[in-house]
């Protein structure tokens, strides 16, 4: 059974989200606030972590952080937090996912369906791997090549460094500002501009619907993510 780590101090939302992921089988532990919930994640070992930021005894970005210390388990921040630098914050302290409330059940189980599956297939890319294999190319992270519909695809540097790091994260969330910071340099966090060009290029050459990208998808004002 896939158990699920809620952590949200509002009793009424975690009666909700229980009730809900419990009638899809999955096994369902609550905590009101962080302490609670590093304790919990200790002991029970989560497949999955839905986490409000706005908990009583510390910002949820901490707990994501003190998670990050020892586990890669998905977790989906879920928090009334809409603005872009508050989303930046908590993806890259290590979440995988920002949904803003008021919000969707279905969207919300949707996403956890996701990272279930990510979880029990195995990720597509992982440090150590070194070939990734979609339905339209692959990648060589040794040999730093991709290939497509047989033929080698040239990729400039930088293509190559944003599509690395995508794919050394699958399904997680990359902040525009993370990939800006390390692609770049600290200098440029704010030239969102280059990611829409080097990100329309790789596209051009790996998807077969650019417009339409299965692969690599945009979170609008958030980040990218390599999906398979």
């Amino acid at each position: 059974m896939t158990r699920v780590l809620v952590v949200e101090d509002d009793p009424q939302l975690v009666r909700a989200l229980v009730i809900n992921m419990q009638v899809r089988k999955y096994g369902v532990d609550a905590a009101p606030d962080g302490a609670t919930a590093l304790r919990i994640a200790a002991a029970r070992q989560p497949d999955v972590v839905v986490l409000d930021l706005g908990l009583p005894d510390m910002d949820g970005v901490d707990v994501i952080k003190g998670l990050r210390g020892w586990t890669r388990v998905p977790i989906l921040v879920l928090s009334a937090r809409r603005a872009s630098e508050e989303k930046v914050e908590a993806l890259d302290a290590g979440a995988d996912d920002y949904i803003t409330k008021p919000f969707s059940m279905d969207e919300l189980l949707a996403r956890l369906r996701a990272a279930v599956r990510r979880t029990d297939d195995g990720p597509p890319a992982r440090i150590g791997a070194t070939l990734v294999t979609t339905d339209e190319f692959t990648v060589d992270l040794v040999a730093k090549k991709a290939r497509r519909a047989g033929r080698d695809i040239r990729l400039t540097p930088t293509e190559w460094h944003l599509l690395e790091i995508l794919i050394c994260n699958p399904g997680r969330l990359i902040s525009q500002k993370r990939l800006l910071q390390e692609v770049w340099g600290t200098s440029h966090g704010n030239r969102t501009n280059y990611l829409r060009v080097y990100m329309a290029q790789l596209r051009r050459k790996l998807e077969a619907d650019p417009s339409h990208p299965r692969y690599l998808i945009t979170e609008p004002g958030m980040g990218y993510r390599f999906e398979q």
